[in-house]
C-alpha cells in the first residue's frame, strides 16, 4: 500500500506500470490523453477548480483562426507544416506570440478561448498567435532540443507567413516585443528561442522547461549563465509533481536569472506534467508579460 497527503487544490495525472507497459486504473473511470498516444487516469483535490478562461464566452468578440499549410525549406522535418494563426478582434498592430506544439495548445489548451476572454476582460494587451505544429513524437526530440535549424524554419518560413496574414506591430520597430509560448520541450525551445533571437522575441513563456535530460544540461544554461544578458521577459512555471529532475532543473534555472538580474516571474503550482495544468496556469505568464501595468 502506498499513501500520499496531497494540497486540497492539486490535479493528479497517474497510470500504472507492468513492466514497460503502462496499464490504466480499472477503478477510476476518469482518463485523459496522454500526449504521446495512450491515456492517464486522473483526480483532483475538492479545491481544485480548471480556469474558466478556457471556454469559450459567445458574449465577447472572438479572434479569427485560419489554417496554413507551409514548405519546411529541409528545416524541419517532413515537406510541409501545419501553422494556425490567430489574429485577435481588434483593428490596431499587435505584437505576435509563436507557440511549439502549437496543436495541443490550440485544440487541448484552448489558448485562442483564453486569450480572447483576457482581452475582453481588460487583462491583457491585444496579442496575435502562431500555432506551430510539430513534426511528431520522434522529430520533435530532435527539433526541439535547442535547435538551430528549427529556429531557421521559424524565422524564414513562419514569420513571412505571420507578417503578411496578420495585422502585426513592426518587429524592427518595437524590438522584442514579440513572445514565445511552450511546455516541456516545447518550455525549452521557448527559452532558448528568446536567448537566440531576443530582438524579436524578447518575451518568452515557459512551462514545465525541459532544461535537463538524461542528467545532462541543456546549452541553455550556459548562454544564460556564461552570455551576455540578454533584453528578455520571462515567466517559468513547473508542477510539484512534475517529472522526476524536471522541477529541480527549474528550480536551478530560475536561480541563475535571479543572480543575472533577469527580469522574470517563477511559479510552481500542485500538479504533475500535463496539459490540464499548463491549461490553467498559462493566463498568468500572459498577464506577467503583456499585461497592463497597474
Amino acid at each position: 500500500m502506498y499513501q500520499l497527503t496531497l494540497p486540497t487544490d492539486a490535479y493528479i495525472e497517474y497510470g500504472f506500470l507492468k513492466g514497460k507497459e503502462i496499464l490504466n486504473d480499472p477503478l477510476n473511470p476518469r482518463r485523459t490523453p496522454n500526449g504521446v498516444g495512450g491515456h492517464n487516469n486522473y483526480f483532483h483535490m475538492p479545491n481544485y477548480k480548471p480556469t474558466d478562461l478556457a471556454q469559450k464566452n459567445h458574449y465577447i468578440p472572438h479572434g479569427t483562426i485560419t489554417r496554413h499549410v507551409i514548405p519546411t525549406d529541409y528545416f524541419v522535418f517532413g515537406n510541409s507544416r501545419t501553422i494556425y494563426l490567430y489574429q485577435p478582434p481588434v483593428t490596431e498592430r499587435v505584437p505576435l506570440v509563436v507557440v511549439w506544439d502549437g496543436q495541443e495548445y490550440l485544440h487541448r489548451v484552448r489558448l485562442n478561448n483564453i486569450v480572447d476572454n483576457l482581452i475582453s476582460q481588460g487583462r491583457i494587451q491585444p496579442i496575435a498567435l502562431a500555432f506551430v505544429s510539430n513534426g511528431g513524437q520522434k522529430s520533435r526530440m530532435i527539433e526541439y532540443a535547442s535547435n538551430d535549424a528549427t529556429l531557421a524554419f521559424l524565422m524564414t518560413q513562419v514569420m513571412p507567413l505571420a507578417t503578411k496574414e496578420l495585422n502585426l506591430i513592426d518587429m524592427d520597430d518595437f524590438p522584442g516585443e514579440f513572445g514565445v509560448i511552450g511546455a516541456s520541450m516545447g518550455g525549452l525551445l521557448a527559452l532558448y528561442t528568446g536567448v537566440r533571437i531576443p530582438h524579436v522575441f524578447g518575451k518568452v513563456l515557459s512551462q514545465s522547461g525541459a532544461f535537463s535530460m538524461a542528467g545532462m544540461d541543456m546549452v541553455v544554461f550556459d548562454l544564460l549563465e556564461h552570455g551576455e544578458k540578454r533584453p528578455l521577459k520571462l515567466w517559468m512555471d513547473v508542477g510539484i509533481y512534475d517529472l522526476p529532475g524536471l522541477l529541480v532543473s527549474n528550480q536551478r534555472m530560475q536561480s541563475i536569472l535571479i543572480q543575472r538580474g533577469y527580469p522574470s516571474t517563477y511559479r510552481e503550482y500542485n500538479a504533475g506534467h500535463n496539459y490540464p495544468s499548463w491549461r490553467d496556469e498559462i493566463w498568468r505568464g500572459l498577464e506577467t508579460v503583456y499585461g497592463f501595468a497597474k
